[in-house]
């Protein structure tokens, strides 16, 4: 058709599962995965350029495979070897970080912006007495900063994992509040590694008796008050607006964790460290990149929670200790959100990279045709 075609790849599922080539057929019936990694490699070897979100998406870290390269090569035993999947080294490939809707998150100090309209749901969610489909637990003691994580609720996010750090550690417990937004509690899942996950909760509530100092929120879908959410947990000393009934000063303010196992990019770390929240995440993926270490956020081993709890606890303990410490980390996020995370960087670069790759393809060779011709040989194999 001559068209330039550009691949964006919201995730590659090779390495979110420790040797999921090896054992496919484990759990070819529940993931499909023969299917997925075939596909991925038609289209990352097919597509005229490629864009990532980060650099360890290309070709990971020094102690880490990278997305893209773990398609170099490797076998699904009984039903075919990769040789040479894919040359992380080509120029096709590109970097260009997304970034979050301005418009909806935006740091907490903007007051004029705020959407206090919204106070009264999140007071709601956040401190009612009230346990039902959509929240359980109560957090008792309201002058403790909250720990706040949101995520789909499986394996991979590792949303229990975070609550057995916090039940485990119990100076962290003293220190602050963990609030959780994950699942949907309202219905019944028909997803069986959710139900799982939503078992497990349950169990660590009661093991580590938690209703008091844990909040469990089911999914929320307005994202306008996702985001004036975020800048809540960012609130101190008169952490609501005055028309709630119950004024309260904070110790210091919240933070946001992402604990995932693996994140390919993160967008709500994005998305909390735009509203100035102080931002945990993992290690593993794209956060490690977005993130600056002690100075616009922290990272997380979420192999070793122990230690990722001690983080957490150093981290409130210092701010306790001077209050200024949050604001400077705040700060450290935002700044690195505005040097690199914006869709208004995102979209210059995206449409300056379709014009020289369109114009490479006319002039050059760059239409691959060998390539195009061995992939469309496959279509005609039964």
């Amino acid at each position: 058709l001559g068209v330039t075609q550009c691949t964006i790849a919201h995730a590659l599922e090779k390495t979110k599962y420790p040797d999921s080539d090896i054992y496919w057929k484990k759990f070819e019936d529940k993931y499909h995965f023969s299917c997925q990694f075939t596909a991925d490699l038609f289209a990352m070897n097919h597509t005229d350029f490629i864009i990532t979100s980060t650099f360890q998406e290309i070709a990971g870290s020094k102690d880490t495979v990278g997305q893209y390269e773990s398609h170099t090569a490797f076998t699904l035993p009984g039903l075919y070897r990769v040789v040479h999947g894919i040359d992380v080294f080509d120029p096709k490939f590109n970097i260009v970080s997304p970034g979050a809707d301005m418009s909806i998150y935006f740091p907490y100090t903007e007051t004029q912006k705020r959407l206090t309209s919204f106070h009264p749901e999140i007071e709601e969610l956040l401190y009612s007495s009230v346990e039902n489909e959509e929240h359980i637990c109560v957090l008792k003691d309201r002058t403790k900063p909250i720990i706040f994580t949101m995520a789909r609720l499986d394996r991979v996010k590792n949303i229990t994992g975070l609550v057995e750090w916090y039940g485990k550690n119990a100076r962290l417990r003293e220190l602050v509040n963990l609030v959780v937004v994950a699942g949907d509690r309202r219905k019944e899942s028909q997803d069986l590694e959710e139900k799982a996950e939503m078992k497990k909760m349950y169990g660590l509530i009661e093991t580590y008796k938690l209703n008091g100092q844990f909040r469990w929120i089911s999914s929320q879908m307005n994202r306008v008050r996702n985001g004036e959410l975020y800048r809540v947990i960012c609130d101190t000393k008169g952490a609501f607006e005055a028309e709630f009934q119950h004024r309260v000063i904070c110790d210091t303010k919240g933070a946001f964790v992402q604990p995932a196992v693996y994140e390919a990019f993160g967008l709500t770390v994005v998305e909390a460290m735009t509203c100035g929240l102080p931002t945990f995440a993992t290690c593993n993926g794209g956060p490690a990149e977005i993130i600056v270490h002690g100075k616009s956020g922290f990272h997380i081993d979420p192999y070793h929670g122990d230690r990722a709890a001690e983080t957490l606890v150093g981290f409130f303990e210092k701010c306790k200790a001077d209050p200024t410490h949050w604001d400077k980390i705040s700060q450290g996020g935002l700044k690195r959100i505005h040097e690199k995370y914006t869709w208004q960087i995102y979209s210059e670069r995206l449409l300056t990279l379709t014009g020289v790759y369109g114009f490479w393809k006319h002039v050059s060779n760059l239409d691959r045709r060998e390539s195009r011709r061995y992939l469309e040989m496959f279509y005609a194999v039964k």
